[in-house]
């Protein structure tokens, strides 16, 4: 595989994994109520709304014209990403959600295997393209996650797994055709 192959691959396969991102977040969010997406934990916690409007807001603003501007924005306000507004429901902030992952995936579509060694600023630090992407993979990541955790508490026993529910695995594997070694006790 040379360089140009491998670059292709890696864009291709970070799309993959964004995409992938995105849809757990949004079956977990699926599983709560308009309630349970706006409420926090405790007063130094995020909500679920505050977690999406966050994520869209940093998403607008590092792949806006992600090659020919720093990925901060002079019209991004990022604290307020983290205040509830008034004309924040559920349906405005999904749609800010859909926006941001739109800007995220057009950037990548435009990308070559070249570009992934170019030079782009975020908050006037220099990255190249390929560490850029890294970046907030690592850092949709960490949201994702933490939408996951919550939905998942605020769902209680309605919660419906988004991978292999617990105790199943013997189950899920044998049904895949994984075959599974235990080790023998006391040996």
């Amino acid at each position: 595989m040379n360089a140009a192959e491998l670059g292709r691959h890696y864009l291709d396969d970070v799309a993959v994994t964004f995409r992938k991102q995105k849809k757990l977040a949004e079956q977990a969010l699926a599983q709560v109520d308009d309630a349970a997406f706006f409420r926090a934990l405790d007063a130094e916690s995020n909500s679920l709304a505050l977690i999406v409007k966050h994520v869209a807001g940093n998403q607008r603003s590092r792949w806006r014209d992600f090659l020919t501007s720093d990925g901060e924005k002079p019209d991004r306000h990022r604290d307020t990403e983290f205040e509830a507004a008034g004309e924040d429901t559920r349906a405005t902030l999904m749609a800010r959600w859909e926006e941001g992952w739109r800007f995220l995936f057009d950037a990548l579509a435009g990308l070559a295997p070249e570009d992934l060694l170019r030079e782009v600023r975020i908050r006037g630090e220099a990255h190249t393209v390929l560490q850029a992407i890294e970046r907030q993979l690592v850092h949709y990541g960490q949201h994702v996650g933490q939408i996951v955790f919550l939905a998942k508490h605020w769902a209680g026993a309605e919660w419906k797994s988004l991978s292999i529910p617990r105790g199943k695995s013997a189950e899920y594997l044998a049904a895949h055709g994984v075959a599974v070694h235990r080790p023998k006790e006391g040996g």
